[in-house]
């Protein structure tokens, strides 16, 4: 039997300024049957929510700024049995998401991390970018006993069933890495490889402010978990 025949999917995609590239990504994921998209759109001053609103997406408009907020906003309008989370900026590849679904049910995972390190180039992901995300990786696996070759990835499928078990989350940048040690800590995750591919949209992350702001959230995690 089809998958998509017995699971609603709800996809989150937390945007600002993002026109170049929020088209392509949902018209992608409009190929899953069913799919119900939100859009959380915080701010944008471009044609981001009107260019996702007119392709069928569910646009909540989020004036308070933070990379987690913005999840947490969409998280608590999500219907479907299962979740997938991307960024809008077209860099994370919307045409693998039917298959980590399927294996995602198949394979009774809870959570599923996409690891964008295992094909890095240096076009697609820069050496200064590897080492920090190195450095965090390390940073988990000592605080917390937790593997991920990829802490900050920004690419999750998981099951909705998980998120009334995951409490604590940072409302900022370190939403990506506090998932990962949620997941691994109440359910079965594993990790992915995909091809990241090149951003043609502003970066939005301060590679060293926010890479010394993770690093900190991991030791105030640690102590108040």
């Amino acid at each position: 039997m089809d998958v998509f025949e017995s699971v609603r999917v709800s996809a989150i995609i937390p945007t600002i300024n993002e026109e170049k590239t929020i088209g392509d990504v949902i018209r992608g994921l409009k190929k899953i049957p069913g799919i119900e998209i939100i859009v959380v759109d915080t701010n944008s001053t471009d044609k981001t929510r009107e260019i996702s609103s007119s392709l069928g997406a569910i646009v909540i408009e989020e004036p308070r700024r933070g990379y987690g907020r913005a999840y947490l906003t969409g998280l608590s309008r999500a219907t479907g049995d299962v979740i997938v989370c991307m960024d809008g900026d077209g860099t994370y590849p919307v045409d693998v998401v039917p298959a980590l679904i399927d294996l995602l049910i198949k394979e009774d995972v809870d959570f599923i991390s996409c690891d964008r390190m295992t094909l890095r180039t240096e076009h697609n992901y820069t050496r200064l970018h590897f080492i920090g995300n190195s450095i965090l990786n390390i940073a988990i696996r000592i605080l917390f006993g937790v593997s991920v070759k990829d802490s900050q990835s920004g690419m999750w499928i998981f099951k909705s069933s998980l998120l009334r078990k995951i409490h604590g989350l940072s409302e900022g940048m370190s939403f990506s890495e506090e998932i990962k040690v949620e997941a691994a800590k109440h359910g079965l995750i594993i990790e992915v490889p995909i091809r990241y591919g090149v951003r043609v949209t502003k970066p939005k992350l301060n590679t060293w402010k926010d890479g010394f702001s993770n690093l900190f959230r991991l030791f105030i995690k640690r102590v108040n978990p």
